[in-house]
């Protein structure tokens, strides 16, 4: 491991006095004077796709100090948004006023909210310093002036584009692929493609990537998902019901916002008008389904399709990063609706070190990049955007291979670099459950964490309840929208008063923790099913109790897919998969013991000394997620038992660099 520092290059050791780092060389080239002058945009260039149905894009090209539209042959990137590329323009149109975006930036960078009760409000904000907008939006005007060309295309069904929204399907897959082709055909194009964009154009660039046509050479996926299901659908069973809603609603909302220009210049394309028509609010009905069919023998047939591992819907959401055969760079975040995914898609990309990255922050969705940029970090993720295109489309190496390959923010620490995920010097150990109490938490009942077995058996009950609306779980899944209130996403205090609370022992020596973490949990339900949500958290000395991880499982759901889990040396669970289909439902009889291996997202992080681990154990996480709506009135919103018993012990399966407890 090698600890970022502002007098060294990331990944390497320390350098001479007053030696720029690579993240400094990298700023310089990125930020500094550019071959050409100023950007060209071609406006809605039709795209026809094979079955007919065009699709609309922007094409940037650089223009030079006479005001001449380079006629040479560039690199060209792509970026495919649902978001509509007029949304993308505005924001760069604003930031393209002279002297306004060196102005935002400085005042960014200035602004410290930091000791405040609302510091979560500077750690949003401070996504624009970080390369936000370049990077997600996918429009970087000094990319572009240094000699690129970018095509912004709107995926067909949204935007301006014509035809149905094929929700990542097998259909706007083949787009992809073919606008990937016709970028390479070009005149203007060398016939070399990268892909850039975040979320969803970030999962577009992974599955362009499997199996990748030959001109797309490299692509900077921020903050992409892998495994929807897992990630954000219904993870554990849980659908994802502040995000959700709040996504839906953009795309299917924005992708009605017509092209006033055609209207007013007599090219309006009616084409578009009949495919909205005809599909107005893509999606709507399977997340009506899925929270309000009943009972589970009348689930429709739309509900149950997604809720079948085979169906197109399931295979759609479903990314194959290990048949990804292009150089890849992966930014993520430790909150992120997608982290999940993160470092998972990186280790089973199979590519060596020098041809994949990845960039994982203290971010949630809505904040990628925040706290790169500052002394002893990273550099911006445009900035590093460049170096990798650089390397990968003009065979211009500025030494990005001497980054990573794991560039992390370890939680409880700073900026480190590692050679591997997992950070390798860690092992997966028991910590047990236990009824002794700890003294350090206000919760339904306040356990510790211990090395050892619990010596006696003891049930503890939860109820359902509210309080997580006041969590960090329910900012990830606004997004970071809730973020802004540091009591809540900063602090699980609150929310632990309606939480089973299992606090250790301070620690003596910085801990760290690494990878991913199973909960094994024996519990007991007074109704025919029960939902369990898990944190795993950080307790300073004072008492602030952060969430460092979290996971999620309805009862019914629990069952096991054992080729797709892994387990640590000592036989348990590390990373227990879920196969989330009705067909792999199991009963829960009220009374009756139910063992349960909850998934909680990898993680980096550092518990310092003077500091304790706490895991919470919540009957509930609304409003973040809940059931599907059959399962949720099978638990009748009772009760949970959770069993202490030195025969069958509840457990964390821990992934640290020395014992805990």
């Amino acid at each position: 491991m090698v600890v970022v520092g502002g007098g060294f290059a990331v990944g390497s050791a320390a350098g001479q006095p007053g030696e720029a780092t690579h993240s400094d060389q990298w700023t310089a080239l990125h930020d500094g004077p550019q071959p050409y002058t100023d950007v060209h945009i071609d406006w809605d260039v039709p795209i026809r796709m094979s079955d007919g149905v065009v699709l609309k894009a922007n094409v940037y090209r650089p223009v030079d100090a006479a005001g001449t539209v380079e006629q040479r042959p560039l690199p060209t990137i792509v970026n495919l948004t649902p978001y509509t590329k007029l949304l993308s323009n505005l924001v760069d149109s604003a930031l393209a006023t002279p002297g306004l975006q060196p102005m935002v930036m400085d005042l960014l960078r200035r602004m410290n909210l930091s000791g405040t009760p609302i510091s979560g409000f500077g750690d949003l904000l401070h996504a624009l310093d970080g390369g936000t907008v370049q990077t997600v939006l996918g429009i970087d005007r000094s990319l572009i002036r240094s000699g690129y060309t970018l095509v912004v295309a709107d995926v067909r069904g949204t935007g301006f584009s014509q035809g149905t929204w094929d929700t990542l399907g097998a259909r706007e897959q083949l787009d992809t692929r073919e606008v990937i082709e016709w970028a390479a055909a070009q005149r203007w194009s060398t016939g070399k493609v990268g892909m850039s964009g975040g979320s969803y154009a970030g999962i577009t660039q992974l599955r362009a990537a499997e199996n990748a046509p030959a001109a797309l050479k490299a692509i900077f996926p921020v903050e992409p998902g892998s495994d929807l299901m897992r990630d954000v659908v219904a993870p554990g069973g849980g659908i994802g019901t502040t995000f959700l809603p709040l996504w839906l609603s953009n795309v299917n909302q924005t992708k009605l916002v017509p092209d006033v220009r055609s209207m007013l210049n007599g090219t309006f394309d009616w084409r578009w008008l009949n495919d909205r028509m005809a599909d107005p609010s893509t999606n709507y009905d399977l997340l009506t389904q899925a929270l309000l069919t009943p009972t589970l023998d009348q689930v429709p047939q739309t509900l149950a399709a997604a809720l079948d591992h085979e169906s197109d819907f399931r295979q759609a959401i479903l990314g194959h990063p290990e048949r990804i055969t292009v150089p890849t760079f992966v930014y993520g975040g430790w909150h992120d609706i997608f982290a999940n995914s993160a470092t998972t898609l990186f280790n089973a990309i199979p590519l060596p070190a020098n041809k994949k990255q990845l960039l994982v922050g203290d971010t949630y969705h809505a904040n990628p990049g925040a706290g790169t940029g500052g002394p002893g970090g990273p550099a911006r993720l445009e900035v590093l955007q460049r170096v990798w295109f650089d390397k990968w489309l003009k065979d211009i190496d500025h030494g990005v291979g001497e980054f990573g390959p794991v560039t992390v923010w370890e939680q409880g620490g700073g900026w480190i670099t590692l050679g591997q995920f997992p950070q390798q010097d860690t092992t997966h150990r028991r910590v047990y459950l236990s009824a002794a109490p700890s003294g350090t938490a206000e919760s339904v009942y306040d356990g510790s964490l211990s090395a050892a077995k619990p010596d006696e058996q003891r049930t503890l009950t939860v109820s359902p309840g509210l309080a997580n609306a006041c969590s960090r779980d329910t900012a990830q899944g606004a997004a970071g929208m809730t973020a802004v209130f540091d009591m809540c996403a900063k602090d699980s205090r609150i929310a632990e008063r309606n939480a089973l609370t299992f606090t250790g022992t301070p620690v003596t020596e910085p801990t760290v923790i690494s990878g991913p973490i199973n909960m094994h949990l024996n519990t007991v339900h007074d109704a025919t099913d029960g939902y369990w949500a898990v944190t795993v958290n950080d307790v300073a000395p004072e008492g602030t109790s952060t969430v460092l991880s979290t996971g999620q499982l309805t009862a019914s759901m629990r069952a096991v897919d054992e080729a797709k889990s892994t387990r640590s040396s000592n036989g348990d669970y590390t990373a227990p998969y879920n196969p989330i289909t009705l067909d792999s439902l199991l009963p829960v009889v009220p009374g009756e013991p139910v063992a349960l291996d909850i998934a909680v997202i990898p993680i980096q992080a550092v518990l310092q000394p003077g500091h304790r681990l706490r895991v919470d154990v919540f009957a509930g996480n609304s409003p973040k997620a809940l059931p599907f709506r059959p399962l949720l009135n099978n638990t009748e919103l009772k009760p949970q038992s959770l069993q202490l018993d030195p025969a069958q012990p509840s457990f964390v399966n821990l992934p640290t660099s020395r014992p805990l407890g």
